[in-house]
């Protein structure tokens, strides 16, 4: 369910490292527990961003949730087409969806956070713990 080419956070961001640049956005799973996306705010090109820090908010019908820069970066580029068309992030969170690319200050950071199998037992776990 979650790309392999992927890394996540426990705040439930990804991310996607080529060359310096991360590609960054919110998982499925944070997507379907906001609901209905109706707004996104973004930082602005050329933001410096340290890992943890918030880099905007993903609004829906329920709730606004702060979104975290799982690494520290220059933003290159912010996805212009989620303004007009945020219910994107309900139909491709972890393709078309992407909220940001930053120039990683430290490419190795991302190999600290979790792989696709270490993030889908975390997210099975919130999910048991969810029910019980």
């Amino acid at each position: 369910m979650y790309p392999s080419d992927l890394r996540y956070t426990k705040e439930h961001e990804w991310v996607r490292l080529q060359g310096g640049v991360a590609t960054v956005g919110i998982t499925d799973y944070a997507q379907h527990e906001l609901g209905d996306v109706v707004y996104v705010e973004l930082p602005k090109v050329g933001a410096k961003l340290t890992a943890g820090q918030s880099l905007g908010t993903v609004e829906s019908v329920k709730a606004v949730s702060e979104i975290y820069s799982p690494v520290a970066g220059e933003v290159t580029e912010v996805n212009s087409t989620l303004g007009p068309n945020p219910e994107t992030i309900n139909k491709d969170p972890h393709g078309s969806a992407w909220l940001i690319k930053l120039k990683v200050n430290d490419p190795g950071a991302v190999s600290g956070l979790m792989d696709a199998a270490t993030y889908q037992a975390f997210v099975s776990e919130k999910e048991k713990d969810a029910s019980a």
